[in-house]
């Protein structure tokens, strides 16, 4: 809770306090002017780096495989774009590692390491659609097509997820 009031209002703060040190210092046209060129800069690495991650994710798709980078980094280019059109230097600073990729991957893996977000990497098993003639029955509940292996209670590494899916060209 203390962490929310301090960057919803400690920010904004340190925010204007910076925005006048520096306009003080070069000037006020200068100031405003460098706020916009680093909002223009993040909007076009933002699109870049968007489109990237975005083709990234659709070829693991493709593949069979989950794409949860992509997922995280997907989350971290939202994060950076917003704090890249909010005036200020640090929330700029921050965008920008967000929307570097090198930096981006640094700050995701040293999240992971610390616990902050989880990554949990399960195969797809395809298999008969819950939508489909089951002999069970079909449940229409939010685990319909999912099965547990037998005897193993409630373990996350025993769920099987059914599906169907159609490669579209």
């Amino acid at each position: 809770m203390r962490l929310l009031f301090l960057l919803f209002i400690g920010l904004p703060i340190i925010e204007m306090w910076l925005l006048i040190e520096v306009g003080a210092v070069i000037g006020a046209l200068p100031t405003i002017a460098m706020v916009v060129t680093t909002a223009l800069i993040g909007a076009a690495l933002l699109k870049q780096q968007g489109i990237e991650t975005l083709t990234r994710a659709q070829q693991r798709l493709n593949s069979g495989q989950v794409p949860a980078t992509e997922i995280l980094e997907g989350l971290m280019l939202a994060v950076g774009g917003a704090l890249l059109l909010t005036p200020g230097f640090v929330t700029d600073a921050v965008g920008f590692v967000c929307l570097i990729a090198p930096l981006r991957r640094m700050l995701i893996a040293g999240l992971i390491k610390r616990g902050v977000m989880q990554v949990q990497m399960n195969q797809f098993h395809t298999g008969a659609s819950p939508f489909s003639a089951d002999p069970q029955g079909f449940s229409g509940g939010p685990n319909a097509g999912v099965h547990r292996e037998p005897g193993d209670g409630q373990s996350q590494d025993s769920v099987i997820i059914e599906g169907e899916y159609k490669k579209e060209e």
